[in-house]
C-alpha cells in the first residue's frame, strides 16, 4: 500500500464535494504534470490512502482522508474542447493524461501548512519543500501514521 497527498482547489473539488458526490467518489481530473500523472498511472493502486489537500485558497491544508478506488484510466477532460484541461495533442487512441477515482473516507479539521511545519516528524514531506508545486506527492508510512493518528 502507498500513501499520497493530492491537492485540489476547493472551488473546483473540495472534501465536501467528495463527501456529497454519488458513491462519495470523484475522478481526479485535470492533472497536467507528467510526474503527477505517472504516480497515478504507474504507482497508485486501489486501496491506497490519500490526504485530501485544499490548495490555492485562503488557508491551504489537509481537509480530509480519501482512498484510491479505481485503476488508472484516461482523463476525459483532455478530449473536451470546452474544458480548461483540454489538450489538443492528446487523442483517444493515445491519451496523454490519466486519472484515478478517489472515495471519501472522512473529513478532518483543517491541518494547515503551518501546522504541518510545526512537527519535526513531517519535515521531509514533499508538500513542505520549497518550490514544490506538484499536485500529487508520495507520503511515507511514518508521515501517514503521524497525521492520521495524531493530527486528523
Amino acid at each position: 500500500m502507498h500513501y499520497w497527498l493530492m491537492k485540489s482547489e476547493p472551488d473546483e473539488a473540495s472534501i465536501d464535494d467528495l463527501a456529497h458526490a454519488p458513491a462519495q467518489s470523484l475522478p481526479w481530473t485535470g492533472v497536467r504534470n507528467y510526474q503527477a500523472r505517472n504516480f497515478m498511472r504507474d504507482v497508485m493502486r486501489i486501496g491506497d490512502g490519500v490526504l485530501f489537500y485544499h490548495s490555492s485558497c485562503p488557508e491551504p491544508g489537509i481537509a480530509g482522508i480519501a482512498e484510491v478506488v479505481s485503476t488508472p484510466y484516461p482523463d476525459p477532460t483532455q478530449f473536451d474542447p470546452t474544458s480548461p484541461y483540454y489538450d489538443p495533442k492528446s487523442k483517444p487512441e493515445t491519451p496523454r493524461w490519466m486519472l484515478v477515482d478517489v472515495r471519501f473516507v472522512k473529513k478532518t479539521p483543517l491541518i494547515s501548512l503551518a501546522e504541518l511545519r510545526n512537527h519535526a516528524e513531517l519535515a521531509d514531506m514533499r508538500v513542505l519543500a520549497k518550490g514544490n508545486r506538484l499536485s500529487i506527492t508520495p507520503v511515507t508510512d511514518a508521515q501517514w501514521r503521524f497525521i492520521v493518528e495524531r493530527l486528523a
